[in-house]
């Protein structure tokens, strides 16, 4: 018997909060290129140094600011069944996992700042060895989702 692969998305609007905090983190690597640059004029370094800064920030920035982001949201796909909870992740190398009911510790939703600006919940399943994310769902899904969730693991867990 062959699974199909995951066929819900997470939501649009993750593409906005990664976008967001990957400006964020770029933020660091241009202060970083300035310091650089002051240092090339301060210490009269070669001005290519200035150029290879300046270079390296803008393709780091276009490439966690609009491309990964983009890529990473189009990889993303979950589907909850009876039985199992699969994940489909990745940017350039594709993980596919898959989370049997019957190790479902517990499912917990979390929010930080960025996500609830944006009306949105990551939903964590905790089994005995690691935690997994499903990141940027509705904050509707999400509960429903959890709920789901939850009610599958008890019942899986009754069965056994």
């Amino acid at each position: 018997m062959t699974i199909s692969e995951p066929q819900k998305r997470i939501s649009e609007r993750a593409l906005t909060v990664w976008k967001i905090s990957a400006f964020l983190h770029s933020l660091v690597v241009w202060l970083i290129a300035g310091g650089l640059a002051a240092l090339t004029v301060l210490f009269d370094w070669s001005y290519w140094v200035i150029g290879a800064v300046v270079l390296f920030a803008a393709v780091y920035s276009y490439l966690f600011i609009i491309f990964l982001p983009t890529l990473r949201w189009k990889r993303w796909r979950y589907e909850v069944r009876e039985q199992e909870i699969e994940l489909k992740y990745g940017v350039f190398i594709i993980k596919r996992t898959l989370i049997p009911m019957i190790r479902v510790q517990h499912v917990d939703t979390q929010q930080g700042p960025l996500l609830r600006k944006y009306h949105l919940s990551t939903v964590t399943v905790s089994t005995a060895a690691t935690v997994h994310e499903i990141p940027a769902l509705d904050m509707e899904e999400a509960e429903a989702l959890r709920t789901s969730i939850s009610r599958l693991a008890r019942v899986a867990d009754e069965d056994v």
